[in-house]
């Protein structure tokens, strides 16, 4: 398959060099003609991960975003949640007709609040099986140091979904594959929000006591959301045999749902906790967004994740209380004596 990057972040460039590794001709659509001619002369993203030098006679750059889909048999989807309709913006609706799309956005779309796949069936026509997902725990700068790495792909099409995979697959990117594709990106938006929480709670100087608490509970607040909207495979310690390769299937303690929670809410590279411990400190939503050079995307979804549950009616404390942090201006203070009184 040809393969289409849109994206030119972090995480898109950590993808781009994946494939590349493994040898594979990528088509890729960057928005600023600079980044491309730097990435020409010099090899690298000006911008994002400058350790990883890309081999340029693999790549096809552009920044027609229509190109790129046209020129490909399958799309990957790498840019914030906030920026995907005015990317995808130039495209006719036949555009995607016949095409593979792989979503590595770990956000929800706040137009609509919409799943990216829904919003693709909406206006785009594209069907759910041809639709697949990327997830991690995976950050990008550890995919630049080739620190071992583990990618979990979604779809509907086990056979599709594991060719997919391999196109991943290096030394240091171990992939595994299920068919969880609503499962994976709530649970990618969730653990957003949390990483929020967690960095708040550090910026407001809380212990590593309290912390294990906190994300033990959003952990259980997060498998509880999952369970309303029909989400299977999160029962910790039961694990189903694979149908395919009959070895267990992944349950909630697994890479994607509590290894991405847990790596999110801990890690000095979780833009989102970053996001967090900036509030907590002090800092406006405005000011924060003016430091940090990278979206966090759990400050969208948030508010979207909010919206959603007042149908959804899942009990989450901790996120409503995130929510009302960002969003109606809470103290970061008195949002975690409300959460203090919810943990268990």
């Amino acid at each position: 398959m040809r393969v289409g990057v849109i994206g030119s972040g972090s995480w898109a460039t950590a993808l781009a060099k994946i494939l590349t590794d493994n040898k594979k001709p990528i088509h890729w659509y960057i928005r600023k003609e600079a980044i491309i001619k730097h990435l020409q002369q010099r090899h690298h993203n000006p911008h994002y991960l400058h350790s990883v030098y890309f081999d340029t006679s693999l790549l096809t750059l552009s920044t027609d975003v229509a190109a790129v889909v046209a020129a490909s048999d399958c799309i990957l989807i790498a840019v914030p949640s906030a920026y995907i309709l005015d990317t995808l913006q130039p495209l006719d609706k036949a555009a995607f007709k016949g095409k593979k799309i792989i979503s590595a956005v770990k956000g929800i779309i706040p137009q609509h609040n919409l799943l990216l796949n829904d919003y693709l069936a909406n206006e785009y026509d594209v069907p759910q099986a041809d639709y697949f997902t990327v997830m991690g725990p995976c950050h990008a700068e550890e995919v630049a140091a080739e620190k071992l790495s583990y990618l979990t792909f979604s779809g509907v099409d086990v056979t599709i979904t594991e060719e997919i995979a391999t196109y991943f697959t290096t030394e240091y990117i171990n992939t595994i594959v299920n068919n969880d594709v609503y499962g994976v990106q709530y649970a990618a938006i969730l653990k957003n929000i949390y990483a929020l929480g967690s960095g708040i709670a550090h910026g407001l100087e809380y212990g590593d006591n309290f912390l294990s608490v906190l994300i033990a509970n959003c952990a259980d607040e997060m498998a509880g959301f999952l369970k309303k909207v029909g989400i299977r495979h999160i029962e910790v310690g039961i694990h189903e045999e694979d149908p395919v390769t009959h070895r267990k299937a992944a349950n909630y303690s697994a890479s994607v749902y509590l290894g991405d929670l847990l790596v999110t809410c801990y890690s000095l590279y979780s833009r989102n906790r970053t996001f967090g411990n900036m509030i907590g400190k002090g800092y406006s939503v405005r000011a924060t967004q003016l430091e940090m050079n990278m979206v966090a995307e759990g400050y969208n979804a948030c508010k979207c994740m909010y919206d959603i549950n007042q149908t959804v009616q899942a009990e989450m404390p901790i996120a409503a209380a995130v929510y009302r942090i960002l969003w109606e201006n809470v103290k970061p203070g008195d949002g975690f004596k409300q959460i203090e009184q919810v943990l268990v």
